[in-house]
């Protein structure tokens, strides 16, 4: 007989009672293990990106090393743009620096429509990840259309996103323009790795907590809410930082689970999007350099509040520090396999 029970994240994704309570972390793939330290020596992030077999061994080293629920794909959100022909470049110790920001309606002209030949690199990395994850999901990303404006119009990283926020207001008609233009790159962008085999996805809306809710839902939710309808045949996650007042409205953009920072407690966040939507979440990952008795109970804490929702894929609240010991992160995910669906049913019959 075949086995049809789904792998525990697409159970939790879809509010079914996986057979553990899943687990993986943004930026598992990252500057934390040394083997990706190694395999990346000499090749600058966008080349890693752009080459499949870097890319396969990248997104495979975190579920070797920690035994993660889900991979997800090694990339960056600015690879489609540049894949367009938009001059960007990652800067270490900076972030994407854009040659040409956005100021007029005529700078939209390079940000044509993405085709899948543009990233068939994309296409074979997938395909290679998904023949070797087997059972394991592979989680394709994409950015948000805000926070790839956000970058476009600043040039760069920015701490106030003031030429954002002065477009958005100040030339609606063409912030929506840009909005539009990006929302149909980033669905394309997620459709490439869904039909390569990716089996959910993850919208990241980086930056929208820099954002009042009333500017969120006028300029920026239609937009997400194009990229999630288009990839609506996989379990669709949408992931900001400091976005707990607009975590009702991310959902509703077309969530299927929704990612929670740090910064409210997932009991709170599942009662803000009614009680009827899975989460995911929400360790803080300046904790992992604490001693390990006081994140274990802080990560079990976690787990009982995430029980106040349909479903919950434990991760942490935001990126994993570049400075962080691996072998913290092993140890969460053997506390979250062993003691979660436990720590689940507890805090139910509490």
């Amino acid at each position: 007989m075949t086995d049809t029970t789904p792998p525990p994240l697409l159970a939790a994704a879809r509010a079914v009672e996986p057979s553990r309570v899943p687990v993986w972390f943004m930026r598992q793939a990252g500057r934390s293990l040394p083997e990706y330290r190694a395999v990346r020596e000499g090749h600058t992030m966008l080349e890693s990106c752009a080459t499949p077999e870097l890319v396969t061994e990248i997104t495979l080293q975190p579920v070797r090393r920690h035994d993660v629920d889900a991979a997800i794909y090694y990339s960056d959100i600015m690879v489609p743009l540049r894949a367009i022909g938009v001059d960007v470049d990652i800067v270490p110790g900076v972030g994407p620096v854009i040659d040409s920001p956005i100021e007029r309606a005529e700078d939209l002209s390079v940000l044509r429509a993405l085709e899948p030949d543009d990233v068939d690199y994309v296409t074979e990395a997938v395909r290679m990840l998904v023949a070797e994850l087997g059972e394991t999901p592979l989680i394709g990303f994409a950015g948000a259309p805000f926070t790839l404006a956000s970058y476009l119009v600043e040039g760069g990283p920015s701490k106030d996103y003031r030429r954002t926020k002065a477009m958005m207001i100040g030339q609606p008609e063409l912030w929506g323009d840009l909005c539009r233009r990006l929302a149909v790159i980033s669905a394309a962008f997620l459709r490439v790795q869904i039909d390569a085999g990716a089996r959910c996805v993850q919208l990241f809306d980086s930056w929208a907590g820099s954002l009042s809710r009333r500017d969120y839902r006028e300029h920026v939710m239609p937009h997400s809410a194009t990229v999630l309808e288009a990839v609506g045949d996989v379990p669709r996650i949408h992931f900001g930082v400091g976005t707990g007042e607009l975590l009702s409205d991310m959902t509703a953009a077309g969530a299927d689970v929704i990612g929670v920072d740090w910064r409210v407690d997932l009991d709170e966040a599942a009662a803000r999007v009614g009680g009827r939507t899975p989460v995911q979440g929400n360790i803080d990952p300046a904790l992992l350099g604490a001693p390990w008795h006081v994140l274990a109970q802080r990560v079990r804490e976690v787990i009982r509040a995430g029980a106040h929702a349909p479903g919950h894929i434990v991760n942490l609240g935001h990126g994993v520090p570049p400075d962080t010991d691996p072998a913290v992160l092993t140890r969460i995910v053997e506390l979250v396999h062993a003691e979660g669906l436990e720590l689940r049913a507890q805090e139910l019959q509490a």
